[in-house]
């Protein structure tokens, strides 16, 4: 019989790139949970209608019930756990579901986990000590760079929004459950994603929305906030490899080594918008500077040389392929009409 994975918020930007991947190269039973609230879609995850292998359950990772039930009727054997609330903006406007969703979402997941495969701290019931719980987190729990410098799995935590706060959170439970229990975790941390399927209030789904719609590109403060940029099916990959590979109890950050500013972000996208799309001007002409979100942090990177060499990962993509082939997915898609 396959062995069955509980894969939360698959109908969101990663994960719905995730499951396609996911299922491809492993033959496992994958139960998909998600809210679909207003970041999720299963349109994202179309290419699975039909897969026997592919089991949708709407719910709320809140709800222990139904995480319970999911284990028992299910059998789960792994987790991996995209589901939460990610947008920094809305964290400002509305942190406590930030608090509600990514920390108490993210204990009851762990804790119903934890009672399931294991009977006291240390002791796996007989057949569940391979059974993994993998948290999806964020570079953002790290705080803000200087002009120099990497994340690495050491650095201290120093979140600096209500978003990185509640991940950061969800971090140190997952780590307590290791230490406290000898539950078998790993951890991920990435840098920003982009690719197919993301939402359109991102960065360079924006751009691409409002250049095609012929509206003001609005930029942040003066444009010079650095992150380093990953292309989501190599974040796909490296998460792959930790869920099956990682040392249990660590934590791999998965980074592009492609640093780059918002300015160059948006400079390049009209660019190569003015070439797939050319309209009367240059989609330049709409780049507009407003005022900077409050704590927007300056500068983010990742050192990804654990994952790199203990896990043999690497990015397949450099910024300047991967960006065509998503603003390509995007006019292909026709992603902003139907949406």
């Amino acid at each position: 019989m396959k062995k069955t994975i509980l894969v939360t918020g698959g109908a969101g930007f990663i994960g719905s790139n995730f499951l396609p991947y996911f299922l491809e190269i492993h033959d496992y039973r994958l139960i998909h949970l998600d809210l679909l609230t207003y970041a999720g879609d299963l349109d994202n995850v179309k290419e699975l209608k039909g897969n026997p292998d592919h089991i949708f359950v709407k719910g709320n990772i809140c709800n222990r019930e139904l995480i319970e039930y999911l284990f028992k009727t299910y059998d789960i054997r792994g987790v991996i756990h995209f589901a939460a609330e990610s947008h920094v903006d809305n964290s400002i406007a509305k942190p406590s579901i930030f608090i509600e969703t990514n920390v108490n979402g993210s204990f009851t997941l762990i804790d119903v986990a934890y009672k399931y495969w294991m009977t006291a701290p240390f002791e796996y019931k007989e057949d569940y000590d391979e059974c993994r719980f993998h948290h999806v987190s964020t570079d953002e729990v790290y705080g803000e760079l200087g002009d120099t410098g990497l994340f690495t799995e050491t650095t201290s935590y120093a979140p600096n929004s209500p978003y990185s706060a509640s991940k950061a959170s969800s971090d140190m439970i997952v780590r307590s459950y290791h230490e406290t229990y000898g539950l078998n975790t790993v951890i991920t941390n990435c840098s920003n994603n982009y690719g197919p399927k993301q939402h359109k209030e991102k960065l360079i789904p924006t751009i691409i929305r409002k250049a095609l719609a012929n509206e003001s590109i609005p930029v942040y403060g003066d444009g010079k906030n650095i992150r380093d940029w990953l292309y989501v099916l190599d974040h796909c990959k490296g998460i792959d490899l930790a869920y099956h590979q990682g040392k249990s109890g660590e934590v791999y950050n998965i980074g592009g080594r492609n640093e780059r500013d918002n300015n160059y972000i948006v400079q390049k996208v009209c660019e190569i918008l003015d070439d797939l799309r050319p309209a009367k001007d240059s989609y330049k002409s709409l780049i507009t500077y407003v005022k900077d979100r409050a704590g927007h942090d300056q500068r983010y990177a990742i050192d990804a040389t654990k994952i790199e060499q203990e896990l043999q990962w690497k990015a397949d993509e450099h910024f300047e392929s991967g960006i065509i082939k998503t603003i390509q997915w995007y006019l292909d898609e026709f992603y902003f009409v139907k949406k």
